[in-house]
């Protein structure tokens, strides 16, 4: 990224998340400090001076998808090019590449290294070089500012990275090793959440049921001690986590499902493929009986818990047979919601290299056939809860005046009429459910 003109500092900016939770986290976080900088967020890339772009790394083919986005924005500029950065794990990978090959970005920032984009955007502003793709061992939530105002649902990373290695993977490379946040920062961070508006806050990681850290008595927690900590917050009525490694759910977790009433019922964790064969290839560090154990274990202490998961299908050498194991798999445990995709290699990764890659049209053909009796399983366990009682956090506004979305405890979207406020905990009955939503009338308010 050789030198550039210099140019007016930007006095507005719009973050554009791709992705995953932590990723929506990060975008939140990054526009905090940016309005810590005074600058105004912008509703649209169009009528920003800066725009983020904070990329995510999973999906097939994001790179390119991130070099499209950057020409449609330069395609659509008007009165002058915006101040273009690319931020997250895209940045991560990439590095120095993006700037080569796509000279209009004037910014590269990893997803450890963010708590410096104010001084990047002085530095692009300047006309100097603005890349940075560290890891740095000191924190970047030590310089983050203070929580702003929240949506009445609110993210909160606790931990990052990954030591796990799955050979499809690449968040080891592009968001490094495992690290918890301390006990008192994330009790701090929650605190300030509530104080915000959040009545709902969902724990985030990598891994994040692998945190681990010491309470304020200097006794060793796991994530179960983080979330009874959680659970004695006034103000702070739902809990949840996301990403679980099924190596890491301990017992004291499978229990809090059982005695914490503010955890709600639901669990993602991923088994990724139904055959030992390919789970061994994928360095998964679980086999599926183990797995199965876990989800009965959990479902022996919350009987209605809803249970979610990821699927790669087409895995190099995956057969037949080993597809009609992960379908097996699937049917026994039985999905509220899960997310499947095709296998497509990363550069780095030990898969990428591995032989008997599968032919697309057969992942095609498997992706097909798993993504329907997925399909089929949400839309049954919706159906399971037509007639239930149960509480809905109120989110956001419907199509219909009138018309509010909020989540269940299974967090499902519900469609709620009445016009309740949102931030309200409402108790409603559940009278009708498709395959994606649900829909509901109040019986109960609870005022926020």
């Amino acid at each position: 990224m050789g030198p550039r003109m210099t140019r007016p500092a930007p006095k507005s900016f719009h973050v554009k998340s791709f992705g995953c939770q932590m990723n929506a986290y990060d975008g939140a976080r990054m526009a905090e400090l940016l309005e810590a900088q005074g600058l105004t967020a912008a509703d649209s890339p169009e009528a920003a001076e800066l725009i983020v772009l904070n990329t995510c790394h999973i999906r097939e083919k994001a790179a390119e998808k991130v070099y499209s986005d950057i020409g449609r924005i330069v395609k659509r500029a008007e009165g002058g090019k915006p101040m273009i950065a690319v931020a997250g794990c895209v940045a991560q990978a990439e590095g120095a590449e993006i700037p080569h090959r796509a000279p209009a970005v004037d910014i590269v920032v990893g997803p450890q290294a963010y708590h410096n984009l104010p001084q990047l955007v002085a530095d692009a502003a300047a006309g100097k070089r603005a890349l940075d793709t560290d890891m740095p061992a000191a924190s970047k939530f030590d310089v983050l500012p203070k929580r702003r105002r929240q949506g009445p649902s609110a993210f909160l990373t606790v931990q990052e990275g990954c030591d796990k290695f799955c050979t499809y993977c690449v968040v080891p490379y592009t968001r490094g090793a495992e690290i918890s946040r301390p006990w008192r920062a994330i009790v701090d961070e929650a605190k300030a959440l509530v104080d915000a508006g959040a009545r709902e806050i969902t724990l985030l990681g990598q891994n994040v049921n692998a945190w681990s850290g010491e309470d304020e008595k200097g006794r060793a927690q796991g994530l179960d001690g983080l979330i009874r900590e959680l659970d004695t917050l006034p103000g702070l009525d739902r809990i949840r986590y996301t990403t679980s490694h099924p190596n890491d759910m301990s017992d004291g977790l499978i229990a809090a499902h059982g005695d914490v009433a503010k955890l709600m019922p639901f669990l993602h964790l991923p088994v990724q493929a139904g055959s030992d064969r390919i789970l061994k290839a994928m360095n998964r560090s679980h086999d599926v009986a183990s797995y199965l154990r876990l989800i009965e274990r959990v479902r022996a202490v919350r009987p209605d818990i809803a249970v979610s998961g990821d699927f790669i299908v087409g895995f190099p050498g995956e057969t037949e047979a080993d597809f009609e194991e992960t379908l097996a798999v699937v049917r026994q445990v039985e999905h509220a919601f899960a997310f499947s995709f095709k296998y497509s290699p990363r550069p780095g990764t030990p898969a990428a290299t591995m032989a008997e890659q599968i032919d697309p049209d057969v992942m095609d053909d498997r992706l097909q056939r798993l993504q329907a009796l997925l399909n089929e399983q949400q839309h049954g366990f919706n159906l399971a809860t037509v007639g239930k009682r149960c509480e809905v956090l109120i989110e956001r506004d419907g199509k219909r005046p009138g018309q509010r979305i909020g989540k269940s405890p299974w967090l499902q979207s519900v469609i709620v009429e009445d016009g309740p406020a949102i931030g309200e905990l409402v108790t409603v009955y559940i009278v009708a459910a498709g395959p994606n939503s649900i829909n509901a009338v109040i019986a109960e308010r609870q005022a926020a």
